[in-house]
C-alpha cells in the first residue's frame, strides 16, 4: 500500500531544495553566487565596497571579510576578500565558516519563541519554574560605603532574560568578577562568554551561575551578559532535548542551512576561518590557541551549547536566517515563527533602557526607532553582531538584509560601522 506523503517531510524537502541555490561547494565558492543587477543600487557605488574591504586586508588591519547584501532576497553584492588562513596560504571564499558568537542569539531567541508558540512557556513565566536554581537569586549593590549582597526583589522571567533586563551580566565588573570565576565563569573563563571548552552540559553551567549575584535588580537595567545562555538551557528542559538538536530541527534543517553548527564537523576544518587579533599596531596577527583565541569548536568536548555565544555559520546561511525573519517568519514556504511573534522580536520592548538617543532592544534583536540613531538605516530595521567582528542588519523597509563577517578578536577595527554605510551610499532608490 501506498502511504500518503507527510506533509511536514514535503515542506521539510521543499525547503532543502529551495536553500540548493545557497549551498555551494568548495571548489566552486571561489567565486561568489550570480548577483542580482538592481535597479535600486548603483553599480559604480556598489563597487566602492570592493576597495573599501579590500584597503583593510591590503594595510593588514585584516586577514580577511565575507560581505554579502540581499535586497527583496536577491544578492546584490557578494564578496569575499583576503585570507581564510594567511599562514597556510588558504584564501578567503564566500563559503568560509565562522565564529559567530553572539549572533548565536537570535536563534537561540526563535527557538525559545517557538517554544512559547506551542503553549510550553509564557514570556512572563519564571525561569526558576525550569531552572530551580534561580528561584532566589542575588544582586551586588553599590553604595557609598562599598558593595553588598542583596535579595533580588522578583524573580528573573523569561521575557528578562530575552531583553536583557534579567541584571545577568559576563562577570566583567569588580565587584562580581571574583564570585563569578569561583564557579568558572566570567573573564576568568576565556572570555566569559566563551563556553566551548567546558566538558559539561550547559544546564550544569548555568546552574552554577544562579548562585553568583547579579549586577541589577530584574527589570531596572540593560545588561549584556549570559541571558540567552539560560535561555537554551530552559529550551533544552522545557523540550526535553539538546539545545544543538532544538536548532537543527526547529531552524536551521527546515530552512536548509547546512553549515551551521556549534561544533565544526572534522571534514570541514579547512572551511573554518583562522581568528586574528588587532595588534598594538592595529596589524591583524593570528590568535593563539585556546578559549582567548581559536578555540575548540573543532576539537573541544563538543557537550557544550552555548545559546548565546556558541554557533558556527556561513554568511550564506546566516543570511537565509535573517531573510526568514525579515519576511515575517517564513522562507520559501517553511513557517518557523509566526508574523506577529517576528513583531514582538523586532520591536523595542525596553523603553529607553537600552539606549536614550533612538536604539531600543526587543526579544533578541537591538532594533532602531529614530532614522540617524544606527547610521543610514530605516527606523523599523534590528541587527546585532558577534564578538569576533560579524555584524548583521536587516531593513525591512528598504528590503535590505546585510551581513559582514570576519573572525578578528579583540577587533580594532570600524569595518562594522563602515560597511552598512557603503551599502546604503550606493542605494540610489529611497
Amino acid at each position: 500500500m501506498i502511504r500518503p506523503i507527510d506533509p511536514r517531510l514535503a515542506a521539510y524537502t521543499l525547503a532543502l531544495l529551495a536553500a540548493l541555490p545557497w549551498c555551494v561547494n568548495q571548489a566552486a565558492a571561489q567565486t561568489a553566487r550570480p548577483v542580482e543587477a538592481s535597479s535600486a543600487f548603483s553599480a559604480e557605488r556598489l563597487a566602492r565596497i570592493d576597495g573599501v574591504l579590500q584597503q583593510y586586508v591590503d594595510n593588514g588591519e585584516l586577514a580577511g571579510a565575507v560581505a554579502l547584501v540581499l535586497r527583496d532576497g536577491q544578492p546584490v553584492y557578494e564578496r569575499a576578500v583576503g585570507w581564510s588562513d594567511r599562514e597556510a596560504g588558504r584564501r578567503m571564499s564566500t563559503n568560509n565558516i565562522f565564529r559567530i558568537a553572539s549572533q548565536t542569539k537570535a536563534l537561540t531567541s526563535v527557538v525559545v519563541l517557538s517554544l512559547m508558540e506551542e503553549g510550553r512557556l509564557n514570556l512572563n513565566d519564571p525561569v526558576s519554574r525550569f531552572i530551580p536554581e534561580f528561584d532566589s537569586t542575588t544582586v551586588m549593590e553599590r553604595g557609598e560605603t562599598g558593595s553588598r549582597v542583596v535579595p533580588a526583589r522578583r524573580r528573573i522571567t523569561i521575557r528578562d532574560l530575552l531583553t536583557h533586563t534579567a541584571g545577568i551580566s559576563y562577570g566583567t565588573q569588580p565587584q562580581v568578577a571574583d564570585a563569578y570565576g569561583q564557579q568558572g565563569l566570567g573573564p576568568a573563563a576565556g572570555f566569559g562568554w566563551y563556553t566551548a571548552d567546558k566538558d559539561e552540559p550547559v544546564c550544569d553551567t548555568m546552574e552554577r551561575l544562579a548562585s553568583v549575584p547579579f549586577v541589577a535588580q530584574p527589570g531596572e537595567q540593560w545588561v549584556y551578559g549570559y541571558n540567552t545562555d539560560v535561555l537554551g538551557c530552559v529550551a533544552e528542559r522545557v523540550a526535553g532535548m539538546p539545545l544543538d538538536q532544538l536548532i537543527r530541527t526547529r531552524i536551521t534543517g527546515p530552512l536548509g542551512m547546512r553549515d551551521t553548527h556549534f561544533f565544526l564537523p572534522s571534514e570541514q576544518r579547512e572551511r573554518l576561518v583562522a581568528v586574528y587579533a588587532s595588534g598594538t599596531d592595529g596589524k591583524a596577527v593570528r590568535a593563539p590557541e585556546g578559549p582567548r583565541g581559536q578555540g575548540s569548536y573543532v576539537d573541544g568536548p563538543r557537550r557544550n551549547f552555548a545559546g548565546g555565544a556558541g554557533l558556527l555559520s556561513t554568511a550564506g546561511d546566516y543570511a537565509r536566517f535573517l531573510e526568514m525573519i525579515r519576511n515575517g517568519g517564513e522562507l520559501d514556504g517553511v513557517r518557523i515563527l509566526a508574523p506577529r511573534t517576528v513583531q514582538l522580536m523586532t520591536t523595542n520592548q525596553v523603553g529607553t533602557l537600552h539606549s536614550a538617543n533612538g536604539l531600543g532592544f526587543g526579544l533578541g534583536f537591538e532594533t532602531t526607532d529614530r532614522y540617524g540613531a544606527n547610521g543610514m538605516n530605516s527606523i523599523g530595521s534590528f541587527g546585532w553582531g558577534g564578538a569576533y567582528g560579524s555584524a548583521y542588519r536587516v531593513d525591512p523597509q528598504a528590503g535590505l538584509t546585510l551581513v559582514l563577517m570576519i573572525n578578528q578578536l579583540p577587533n580594532s577595527t570600524d569595518i562594522g560601522q563602515k560597511f552598512p554605510t557603503m551599502v546604503y551610499q550606493a542605494l540610489i532608490e529611497p
